[in-house]
């Protein structure tokens, strides 16, 4: 499944990145803390979190994920946005909290 048609089957609002929606989503993973996060977020995963910082872009296109999914309406810093736009780095934003959304992710990639 494309970032693309995970944006749409779970209707996320697209904040960045729209040249890289044919990115291949293969996994997910969900968290908070930046340092953990860094250690174990898989290639190629679509990266559940609140975190909606320019920290957040580096981990994520550092572990080479798929996209950030910002849960729960969590704001994205202006400073965050102009980076993701920079790298062309796919950032997508739900209402729905990252516990649901989790569920939503995990059964689309079965």
């Amino acid at each position: 499944m494309t970032v693309q048609e995970l944006a749409e089957k779970l209707s996320l609002k697209i904040l960045a990145g729209r040249e890289s929606l044919d990115r291949e989503v293969t996994g997910g993973y969900t968290g908070d803390l930046l340092s953990w996060v860094m250690s174990r977020l898989p290639e190629n995963a679509a990266w559940l979190t609140v975190m909606g910082n320019i920290n957040a872009v580096a981990v994520a296109s550092l572990k080479d994920a798929a996209c950030i999914v910002l849960t729960d309406s969590a704001p994205f810093d202006e400073e965050a946005l102009e980076k993701a736009r920079q790298l062309d780095f796919p950032v997508l934003l739900s209402e729905q909290n990252s516990y649901e959304l989790g569920l939503k992710v995990a059964e689309l990639l079965r």
